[in-house]
């Protein structure tokens, strides 16, 4: 599907452009959007990929990702029955969504590249998707914000009574959308169409001896064995991790409530409601907490922490060359089709029939970007808040579309790139479809809420 998404793009950005007088802004648009993938977005990448894929490497090493996993493996279990419960995938994954959820973003994606990378290791298709990876990115386009900080923080720089009102409903928004994700990436893969070759008869339920030599990978490498031969943690490293998390707990307290003396007064005041001043207080913590958490309980087990870094950071020079053919080929056919002025003539189109079962016209131009471009619905999310003001209806309703949903087309491109898959089979009807969820969700609740 992703193949005539991508090759429709392109030619209705030559098409539209030809018929509005845009040609020469879509091709300038293709070579902006082509450096735009390499210098700016997969470039960067590179440190922050180096510093995580580290950390991770530090974490199963000392078996921090299994004990994650075993936590919470009955919902693991269900979410991905086809991984194996002990994999390091289990805890990738959990990792990287416990990001998502409090928006840090630098850090889900490097963790959200090294979760592919895991559930790459067993897949018996190279370059085809596997039901988990389908269901992981489902997961990873709709995963529910706690606190949707940029939006936030577009509403307090314009000067809004109250910024974090939207909160609530872009996390009622983003629940939604997760659950029509989840929903359909369970339910998809029961149509014909979209089951693998080898399940398409429940006869054959693995490989057989006729396509072993297909299905086997001897070139990929073994998971890392996290805790295997480890020594057990001394009495005084017990003590050591009580005092760290001691210190972690009343540094959150500073920050959550005022009374214990925080001095952050500039993002957390006894203004904002309690739910938004702890959610505030953990995402604040919780990057130095990892930084400081991983290593500290690796070296307490006798690893080696800094040669084990370094051969994790290895990877992250890797992973982003991987991607770059990926995001470059997404990224050019929407910048080209939005260029084109495609947003504009959908939107035009759509508005009448949108109007008329209430969706706000307004919002459409935003509800159509949202899938492509993460920064294309800041601009124009920030420009509604100018036009409308700050505690209008249409920009509370925006800043919570904003909130709840993702720009699926990036987050496929980059996600399936790191490992070369190029069948994403059902993955971008769920992600497109928990978009659709979390916008008309957005609306629904908004109106309730805000009248």
């Amino acid at each position: 599907m992703l193949n005539y998404i991508w090759l429709g793009l392109l030619l209705l950005a030559v098409i539209i452009g030809g018929w509005t007088g845009n040609l020469k802004e879509v091709a300038d648009k293709s070579f902006e959007m082509a450096k735009f993938a390499v210098v700016d977005t997969a470039l960067p990448l590179v440190g922050i990929m180096a510093l995580w894929l580290g950390m991770m490497r530090l974490a199963e090493r000392a078996g921090l990702v299994e004990l994650l996993a075993r936590l919470l493996r009955p919902v693991m279990r269900w979410l991905f029955p086809d991984v194996p419960p002990e994999h390091p995938a289990m805890g990738s994954m959990l990792l990287n969504i416990a990001a998502n959820m409090l928006g840090l973003g630098n850090a889900a994606t490097p963790l959200g590249l090294r979760a592919m990378r895991d559930l790459d290791s067993i897949n018996s298709r190279p370059g085809t998707a596997t039901n988990a990876m389908c269901t992981f990115l489902a997961i990873n386009t709709s995963s529910v914000q706690l606190i949707p900080v940029t939006a936030i923080a577009i509403l307090a720089a314009n000067r809004s009574s109250n910024p974090t009102a939207i909160v609530g409903t872009a996390i009622m928004a983003s629940a939604c959308a997760a659950a029509s994700g989840i929903t359909l990436a369970k339910l998809l893969p029961r149509f014909r169409v979209f089951q693998l070759p080898h399940t398409l008869s429940s006869k054959s339920p693995g490989p057989t001896k006729d396509n072993a030599s297909e299905t086997k990978r001897p070139e990929e490498p073994l998971p890392v064995k996290e805790a295997s031969g480890l020594q057990p943690l001394e009495w005084w490293g017990k003590l050591i991790l009580i005092a760290f998390g001691m210190f972690f707990f009343w540094l959150f307290l500073r920050l959550a409530f005022p009374i214990f003396g925080g001095t952050d007064s500039s993002s957390l005041n006894d203004t904002q409601p309690l739910f938004v001043r702890i959610v505030n207080a953990i995402s604040k913590l919780s990057i130095p907490l990892l930084l400081a958490i991983f290593p500290l309980y690796a070296a307490l087990r006798r690893v080696k922490v800094y040669e084990e870094f370094v051969d994790g950071a290895k990877e992250g020079l890797e992973v982003a060359i991987r991607i770059v053919p990926y995001l470059l080929a997404i990224l050019v056919a929407i910048g080209m089709f939005r260029a084109a002025g495609g947003i504009d003539l959908l939107s035009k189109v759509l508005g009448p029939a949108m109007s008329a079962v209430g969706f706000p016209p307004d919002l459409m131009p935003l509800a159509l970007m949202r899938p492509l471009s993460g920064s294309g619905t800041l601009g124009l999310f920030t420009e509604l808040v100018k036009n409308f003001g700050a505690d209008s209806f249409i920009a509370r309703t925006a800043g919570t579309i904003y909130g709840s949903t993702e720009t699926t087309f990036y987050v496929l491109a980059v996600y399936f790139g790191s490992v070369g898959i190029k069948r994403t089979r059902y993955a971008l009807i769920a992600g497109l479809a928990a978009d659709l969820v979390g916008v008309v969700a957005s609306v629904i609740i908004c109106r309730l809420v805000f009248g």
